[in-house]
This record gives C-alpha cells, sequence and structure tokens, in this order.
C-alpha cells in the first residue's frame, strides 16, 4: 500500500536559478550530446521515481521505448505538486520544468533522502527535448501539461478525475542537440537492473515497441543478496549465502553484501543514494578498512595468524570478493573526474564502524566460512610474495633506456606518450608487416608468440611468469594491478592487430581479459583500440579495392561488370608491408574500434563466463551470439 503525503506540495519546491544556458551547453549538464548524454535523459526521469520509491511513496515505474523512439517513464509515486508556487505564482509543475536547480531536494522538505546527481533533473530533460508531455495524477484529478524545446505550449489543464497518483513523463529527444537520436534497450536495462537489486521490492517493468514482437521484461529483487548472487552466478562461491547487513547511524544508512568466490579478481562496486559511484570514495574507503582489521582480528584471535606474524594486506583479503556497497546519505558530496565519487568525509568514520562491528560478528557466528575467507587470504599472500620478483622484471627503469625494453619490440622514436601508438600484433609474420609498413616516427610493433596465458584462471605470480605478458607490460611502462600508474604509459594508443579468425578472435579476448583485469584504467581512459584489417581484396591491374565483410563485398561484385582478382586475407601475414599500411595502420584511412565499459557489472559477467571454469555459461553465451557472426573460419 503507497502512502499518501498530504505535506509534500508547492511550498516545498524551491527555486535557485534559471534555464537559459541549458540548450547552449548542454554537455555542462548531461555530459555530452553523444549516446551517454541521450540516455542521461531517460535516468534522470527514472532517477526522481526512484527518490519518491526511497522514501516509500512509489512501488512501480514503468519505461516505455516507443515505436518512434521517444520515451515513456511513469511512477505511481505521489504526483509532482500542481499548485502555484508561492514565490513564482505559476503552478509548482511548470517551475520544476522550465527552471533549473528546482524541486523538492535543494533544501525543501519533500525529500530527505534523493539521488539526484547534479540537480539538474527534469528541468533539462525538458530543455533538449523537441517535445515532452507531462501527466500527474493527484487531488482526485489528472494534470495534463505539453512543451517544445522546455516552454509550455499551454496552460496546465486538468483532463479527468482519478483516485490513482503518479507522474507520467513523454519525451522526445531534439535532433538538434543530439548526434543520434536511438536509444539502446541495453544500456537502459542495465541501469533499471542495478536499480532494482538496490531498491527491495520495487516493480521495474520495461517496454520496447521498436520490433515486430514487442520486448517486455519486470525487474523485482530481494535486494542486494541478489545483487552479489547475479554477479557471482556460474562461479564457485566460498560462502553459499551472502553476507548482507543493513544499519543506520545520525542519517546515514549502509547496507553491504559480500559473496567470495574461488577466483582472484576483486569486484566492489559502489553506491550512494542509488548513484554508481565509479571512483569510490568515502564509503568504499571505510569498506575496505573495516574489512581488512576485522579479517586480521579473527585471524589473530583463532590462531590462523601467529600474533608476531605480519598482518594480511587488504588486497590479500579482497581476492575473490564480490561486495555491494550502497549508502544513503542526506547531503551527498560527488567530486572525481566523472562526479561519481562521495567525498563526504564524515562517511568514512561511520561505514567502517558500522561494516567492522557487522562483520566481527558474522565471522564469529560464522567459523567455518571465517576459517575459508582467512585461508583463501593466506593463499594470495604467499601468491603476492612470488610475484614480487616476477614483477620487479616488469618494470622500466627510464623511457631512454631501450636496453630494458623488450627485445621484440620496434619502439618509434617519438617521445611523446600522447601522440605514440603501439600495435599488438599476431604472429612474427605479421610483426615483420607490421614493422616494415608502420610509421616509424609514432607506430611501435610488439609481436606477440602464440596466444598469451588465460589470466581469468591465474593468480598474479602465473601471470608475471608469462614471458608474453611481462614483455607487454614493460612496453607500456604502467606496472601492473595495485602499483599500476596510467601517467607512466608510454602509448596512449594501444592497437590489438590480430587475423580475422577464430584464432585471432581468441588473441583478442585474452588481451582484453588481462587489460580488463590488470590494466582495467587504459580501458576506462580510452586507450584501447581493435584494429580492422580487411577480409578481401578485389584487384583488377593496379586498381584495388579492400572489404571488411561479405555484405560489402557483395554489393560492390554485384554491380561491377569489370573482372576481379578476390583475395582472401585469411591472416595479417598475407598482407605485403604497403598493403597493411593502407588498410589497417594508416591514421588516415583506417578503421579502429574504441574498448570501452559501459556497464562494469556486465563486463565482470562476460569475462567471468566466458574465460571461466565452468563451461556451460560459455556455451550459452555462444548459442545466444552466434546468430550475430558474419565471418567464421574454422
Amino acid at each position: 500500500m503507497i502512502n499518501t503525503d498530504n505535506g509534500y506540495n508547492a511550498s516545498n519546491i524551491q527555486v535557485l536559478e534559471g534555464l537559459e544556458a541549458v540548450r547552449k551547453r548542454p554537455g555542462m549538464y548531461i555530459g555530452s550530446t553523444g549516446p551517454k548524454g541521450l540516455h542521461h535523459l531517460v535516468f534522470e526521469i527514472v532517477d526522481n521515481s526512484i527518490d519518491e520509491s526511497v522514501v516509500g511513496q512509489c512501488d512501480t515505474i514503468q519505461v516505455i521505448i516507443h515505436a518512434d523512439n521517444s520515451v515513456t517513464v511513469s511512477d505511481n509515486g505521489r504526483g509532482i505538486p500542481v499548485d502555484n508556487h508561492p514565490m513564482m505564482n505559476r503552478p509548482a509543475i511548470e517551475v520544476i520544468m522550465t527552471t533549473l536547480h528546482s524541486g523538492g531536494k535543494f533544501g525543501g522538505s519533500g525529500y530527505t533522502i534523493s539521488g539526484g546527481l547534479h540537480g539538474v533533473g527534469l528541468s533539462v530533460v525538458n530543455a533538449l527535448s523537441s517535445l515532452l508531455e507531462i501527466t500527474v495524477k493527484r487531488d482526485g484529478h489528472i494534470y495534463r501539461q505539453v512543451y517544445q524545446r522546455g516552454k509550455p505550449t499551454s496552460d496546465l489543464q486538468i483532463i479527468g478525475d482519478t483516485k490513482q497518483t503518479g507522474t507520467t513523463i513523454h519525451f522526445f529527444p531534439d535532433s538538434e542537440i543530439f548526434e543520434e537520436l536511438i536509444f539502446d534497450r541495453e544500456i537502459i536495462i542495465q541501469r533499471l537492473r542495478d536499480l532494482s537489486f538496490l531498491n527491495k521490492g520495487l516493480i521495474i517493468n520495461i517496454t520496447d515497441e521498436r520490433e515486430a514482437e514487442i520486448f517486455r521484461k519486470q525487474y523485482v529483487s530481494e535486494g542486494l543478496m541478489d545483487f552479489v548472487t547475479y554477479i557471482n552466478k556460474n562461479k564457485e562461491t566460498v560462502n553459499q549465502e551472502p553476507i548482507h547487513f543493513k544499519d543506520r547511524k545520525d542519517d546515514v544508512i549502509v547496507e553491504i553484501a559480500i559473496q567470495y568466490n574461488n577466483g582472484y579478481s576483486e569486484n566492489i562496486f559502489s553506491f550512494a543514494n542509488n548513484i554508481r559511484t565509479q571512483e569510490g570514495g568515502t564509503h568504499e574507503i571505510g569498506f575496505k578498512n573495516a574489512l581488512t582489521r576485522a579479517v586480521n582480528d579473527y585471524a589473530k584471535k583463532n590462531g590462523q595468524l601467529k600474533e608476531n606474524e605480519a598482518n594480511l594486506s587488504g588486497e590479500d583479503i579482497r581476492e575473490g570478493i564480490v561486495a555491494i556497497i550502497s549508502v544513503m546519505v542526506k547531503d551527498p558530496q560527488f567530486e572525481g573526474q566523472t562526479k561519481t565519487k562521495l567525498g563526504n568525509t564524515f562517511i568514512r568514520g561511520i561505514t567502517e564502524g558500522l561494516v567492522y562491528e557487522s562483520l566481527q560478528d558474522y565471522l564469529q557466528e560464522n567459523p567455518v566460512v571465517a576459517k575459508r575467507i582467512v585461508e583463501k587470504a593466506v593463499a594470495a599472500r604467499r601468491a603476492r610474495e612470488a610475484a614480487r620478483k616476477a614483477r620487479e622484471l616488469t618494470r622500466r627503469k627510464s623511457a631512454l633506456e631501450s636496453t630494458s625494453l623488450p627485445g621484440k619490440l620496434a619502439d618509434c622514436s617519438n617521445r611523446d606518450p600522447g601522440s605514440s601508438e603501439l600495435f599488438i600484433v599476431e604472429g612474427d609474420s605479421a610483426g615483420g608487416s607490421a614493422k616494415m609498413g608502420r610509421d616509424r616516427t609514432y607506430q611501435a610493433i610488439l609481436p606477440l608468440r602464440g596466444k598469451i596465458l588465460n589470466v581469468e584462471k591465474a593468480r598474479l605470480d602465473r601471470v608475471l611468469s608469462s614471458e608474453e605478458i611481462r614483455n607487454l607490460i614493460t612496453a607500456m611502462g604502467t606496472g601492473i594491478g595495485e602499483e599500476f600508474d596510467i601517467t607512466k604509459a608510454r602509448y596512449h594508443k594501444l592497437l590489438i592487430m590480430t587475423d580475422a579468425d577464430v584464432d585471432g578472435s581468441h588473441i583478442r579476448i585474452l588481451l582484453l581479459t588481462f587489460f580488463y583485469r590488470y590494466m582495467k584504467e587504459l580501458i576506462e581512459q580510452g586507450y584501447i583500440y581493435i584494429a580492422q584489417p580487411p577480409l578481401y581484396g578485389l584487384k583488377r591491374g593496379k586498381e584495388i579495392h579492400y572489404f571488411f565483410n561479405d555484405q560489402d563485398l557483395d554489393n560492390f561484385t554485384k554491380n561491377s561488370d569489370k573482372k576481379w582478382s578476390i583475395q582472401r586475407y585469411k591472416g595479417l601475414g598475407e598482407m605485403d608491408p604497403e598493403q597493411l599500411w593502407d588498410t589497417t595502420m594508416n591514421a588516415e584511412t583506417r578503421t579502429i574500434l574504441q574498448v570501452t565499459i559501459d556497464d562494469a557489472i556486465q563486463a565482470e559477467k562476460i569475462f567471468s563466463d566466458l574465460m571461466g571454469d565452468n563451461v556451460e555459461p560459455r556455451r550459452e553465451f555462444i548459442n545466444n551470439n552466434a546468430r550475430y557472426v558474419t565471418n567464421l573460419d574454422i
């Protein structure tokens, strides 16, 4: 049953400033006018509905992507206030829709805790929509108002009566603002999925009407425990039942779920007021400190560590952990490059205190699981100590001391990392062509001998025993794992260049797994690219055309009355240096794909499923995605 809060009305809406700059500088408010900014419009509206849920006023949210690529978001919350605003002498809903930084979250009494990350909300969505229609159910009536590019086209109107409450917003993103207008369903699903996990019992529905068979999916979860088991699906776990606790101190609510698996990766995902804090922050620091202290105290107290033995490091204890940290804060302070790092200093102490106390109780009450966690950390410490010597081999004394660089690396003469490229090439044959065809000024070549180690199944000590991986680390100059320092990168473009066959694809995923596990910031900062060599070359005399897929080749040949000599490039080594330069390496003409992480949680699952020990999820992934493969060489 949804409670009605009669205290939420126009007097709760506080106005800070106007809306004029949004259309002129949209990037300042939504990050970009590309796909991320486009989807940000949906998330701004959904987050408002989530805020209604957090205060107990909403239990259902509906998102619809229409056939015309417009979007509707509706909820059964209290409904935006429609009475006149005491300062503005206009309906409160119109004030919210047309005034930046207006709403019940800026010192008003409408919300105690909200997830409004930048406080821009509906007014920015309105300003960046060619058409927006808002419908509000409250006070026994249905209200409607229409806007074009942020300006109302009519007064607020009553169009019917109802006993229900809620808000519905239907909007069309503006083609004058955005580079593209097509919503990616998967991006929206990922955000809705996370919000479902973070808000126990909340029903979230998504409908996509753009295909002949309408897509419908509903999300409802039991909370953070479901979240960690979702991430650990298909993995062997140390504690079958996740560790879970939720507590409150002052105005801060801290909720944690932890489940260890038998892998070697650390996965901690933190949230503040339902906002993903990719860069961590004070809540994450507090959690890590408490975890390290609680496990060491337990290990000493129960004889798994001797009194005079050095403590386990936080890195040791976090091996194989999947943890979700969710805090609710009255006035969150976000900072960092992406404005998603929690900065409230007092949160660290509150989180650390609550987590340490709860973990102490859990470990004492669950000695079997506690023993396994300590044993895993002790094994991780042994491996870390064994890896120390191997790590030394990957350290480069100076960018100018070429004697410390791998022997197979053909370095570039340029010493400016920002304009230098490193091509990782499959095999010596392709490496030879690449070395001869490159621009030696700014392009370096590192050939790989066969397939590198699958790091998903190995600890760091074994990873560093691989000569190919050591060469790669040394060539980049950044170090690895905890010692990784992106400012020491010798190249700001790293291009994976492998054959267009199954083996080449396997090498590519092995390399991406390595970068994701041990040099993730290279991906996050946009340093990693995949080269796109052609599949075919059509030649007639001195005229030559290159094609990257069968469809483009077929389209060309069916409209050509000339006789062509067709060559299928099964390997990069089949191309001479000039061809490789023209098609794949020349920055003026090449096509390259930048590797990005749009959803770290989903990326974690994909790498685990594809590269882990369990065969079934890999088979399922292949069955589900085989239809997207256009070329397959066996």
